[in-house]
């Protein structure tokens, strides 16, 4: 979706975070970036475009929605879906080494916050590129107030370590429901799986 009613239909390909590689309905290969369109559809997925701080330098990037409601759960990271029928063009990059600033309220957001994330070393998005494995780095915005990055898969900590900030920025996000607030100071950690479930569970439960 380029904008509001304006779509570009055919088959994506690959995507880097930066930008994704569509094959369209004339086998032609073209490649959209973060910044030119607000979001696409991919597996079933929907990956939305966010401001970002890339080096000092305002860019954007893809983010896969896991959960929409009155508050969104993001992912950034993950399996690139990069295949080797998917001739990215040589420009086409993951840029791993982000400083992250994100906005409020809505799918688009504005600028602020600097959050960090470290995805390692840059590669490029290479055509004969297998399928990859990048850590997920899971963020919440309630809508109104900053994208907040959680504490989950990090790599650093162990679930036990992980559980009380984690806790603490469910808690201020997911207000206004006395059994999701249960939910999370009982949980005696909280990984992957449990957190989409109470985000999941929080958003379909009446308000």
């Amino acid at each position: 979706m380029i904008s509001e009613g304006n779509f570009i239909r055919g088959t994506i390909k690959s995507t880097n975070f930066s930008s994704v590689i569509l094959q369209d309905e004339n086998d032609a290969f073209k490649e959209f970036f973060a910044k030119d369109i607000k979001e696409f559809n991919w597996n079933g997925d929907a990956y939305i475009s966010k401001p970002i701080v890339v080096q000092k330098r305002a860019e954007y990037r893809f983010f896969r929605l896991i959960s929409h409601g009155e508050v969104n759960l993001y992912a950034f990271g993950g399996n690139t879906g990069l295949m080797d029928e998917a001739p990215a063009p040589k420009r086409s990059r993951i840029r791993p080494n982000v400083d992250v600033g994100m906005g409020t309220g809505g799918m688009g957001g504005g600028m602020g916050g600097g959050i960090a994330i470290d995805l390692g070393g840059r590669r490029s998005a290479e055509p004969a590129a297998v399928k990859r494995k990048i850590p997920s780095f899971y963020f919440i915005e309630r809508l109104g107030s900053p994208m907040q990055q959680l504490p989950i898969n990090m790599g650093e900590k162990s679930p036990a370590d992980q559980a009380v900030p984690m806790k603490n920025i469910l808690l201020q996000k997911l207000t206004g429901n006395p059994t999701i607030e249960q939910r999370i100071k009982e949980a005696p950690g909280i990984d992957e799986k449990e957190l989409i479930a109470i985000v999941n569970a929080y958003n379909e439960s009446p308000k």
